[in-house]
């Protein structure tokens, strides 16, 4: 298999935590651990196979544009990437409680400009099991990636991610 990326952020958070967690599942000599903030396109151009982590944020940046985080930051840059021939999967952090009409949203967001730009998209994950009301995440019943609740189901997060890992396995060559 070759080398993984994951690209993630927020750093010191529940993010940066599952970003650990995937590695050490994957196996640490298997992974590159990227803070989105370090993160270029020619990052993306050294990796075949990217993970690509993220959080979706409160209601006070549904009301606005942008955050100003490191996501925002590097989102117009990822808009111009180059992804045809790499293999991404997503994972997502969200609050299906207080945000459940935009449950990892992100994800939705990342997958809909992983497939504009030429990528494979990779780690689907059935809504089954899972408490929310609206997510741009979800595509015919399926999460365009690996979603994440550590708010209110972290006791839930190892096997999912256990789970997701070996589903994901197979398709990084």
């Amino acid at each position: 298999m070759k080398k993984i990326a994951i690209i993630y952020g927020p750093l010191k958070g529940n993010t940066d935590k599952v970003a650990k967690m995937i590695a050490d599942e994957f196996g640490k000599e298997n992974i590159d651990l990227i803070p989105v903030g370090t993160a270029t396109n020619k990052t993306i151009d050294n990796y075949a196979n990217i993970i690509f982590g993220v959080s979706t944020v409160g209601k006070h940046n549904w009301d606005s544009d942008h955050h100003g985080g490191n996501w925002d930051k590097y989102m117009p840059e990822l808009e111009k990437a180059d992804l045809k021939g790499k293999t991404i999967a997503i994972f997502g952090l969200g609050d299906h409680v207080t945000y459940a009409l935009h449950f990892v949203d992100a994800i939705g967001i990342l997958s809909e400009l992983v497939e504009k730009n030429g990528g494979k998209l990779i780690g689907q994950v059935s809504t089954e099991g899972y408490e929310f009301e609206d997510s741009k995440a979800v595509k015919d019943d399926m999460f365009m990636g690996l979603p994440i609740d550590e708010d209110y189901d972290a006791d839930k997060t190892p096997g999912r991610v256990k789970n997701w890992v070996n589903q994901i396995k197979k398709d990084f060559q």
